[in-house]
């Protein structure tokens, strides 16, 4: 979770608890990841990030139970410590208020400027998260965050022709379906359809529906669909999937089977993401 320059670990468990790390929930405030703990009985009483006699007054009761540590799971199986996630907005209350008292040592004046720094960013997320509950926007957000995206992947004018797709996908095309291939002859119609489900669908969420549009708005019927797409990012990811197809092709005697294996590595993406898809994560082809 970026918050104020700081990233601190965050996790959603299961029984419903929003949790944040506990050595970067330390040092967002200020203080070190490692800072002493007290405790009883092998129990920590309190985070470190409460304890000191001048913030004492200002601890609420009810808070010393919410402040205990939890321990989880990750998604890769490693054990985690952590503290809910509203234990980050009441201790920068209370410091704030320790320091509006005058009851702070100069040592811990660095933890209240820390404190008013992520209140205040807490309050933007905090607003921007309400209007974007009340009208729904989290829902729409990936359908936003997709248009964006395949923002990357298309040209706004029509490339000059290039021979895109190599004779060998073709050739092992026809191979694996049973078709002859001759010098004059035309390719049947339906490989336009196998060609977007191998290739195009399997690029990136909605890529085919955008360059279907792209061509219907601004080209002709005779233009590829290949045409549309941005030199520095759609051609290149074209042609390292074109790369990963053929490899596949050439290794099978099978269509079915080819297909099966493709779809382990390069599985067909969905026309638009769900509602905790990331569309960073689409691999783009680097440097």
């Amino acid at each position: 979770m970026p918050i104020a320059g700081h990233e601190i670990g965050c996790a959603n468990l299961g029984n419903g608890l929003r949790v944040l790390s506990q050595a970067q929930f330390l040092e967002a405030l200020g203080r070190h990841r490692k800072a002493n703990v007290r405790k009883e009985g092998g129990e920590e009483l309190m985070p470190p990030i409460l304890q000191g006699k001048a913030i004492n007054p200002f601890i609420p009761k009810d808070l010393i139970e919410k402040s205990r540590p939890i321990v989880f799971l990750t998604l890769s199986g490693a054990r985690a410590s952590g503290y809910r996630a509203e234990l980050l907005p009441e201790v920068c209350e209370i410091y704030l208020k320790a320091r509006d008292a005058g009851q702070l040592p100069s040592n811990q004046e660095h933890v209240a400027k820390q404190a008013e720094i992520l209140i205040r960013a807490l309050a933007k997320v905090g607003i921007i998260a309400l209007v974007d509950e009340a009208t729904g926007f989290q829902y729409d957000r990936p359908r936003r965050d997709l248009e964006e995206q395949l923002k990357q992947f298309l040209s706004e004018e029509l490339r000059k022709y290039v021979k895109t797709f190599p004779p060998d996908y073709f050739k092992h095309l026809c191979r694996l379906r049973g078709v002859e291939l001759r010098p004059d002859m035309k390719l049947p119609p339906y490989f336009g359809k196998l060609t977007n489900n191998l290739v195009y669908r399997r690029i990136a969420p909605g890529l085919l529906q955008k360059l279907k549009e792209r061509k219907e708005e601004r080209g002709k019927a005779s233009n590829k669909l290949f045409s549309w797409l941005s030199e520095d990012v759609g051609l290149r990811a074209l042609l390292v999937h074109l790369g990963t197809v053929i490899g596949f092709m050439k290794v099978n005697t099978d269509y079915k089977i080819f297909e099966h294996q493709l779809d382990q590595i390069a599985q067909i993406y969905p026309e638009t993401p769900g509602l905790f898809d990331n569309p960073a994560d689409w691999e783009v082809p680097k440097d």
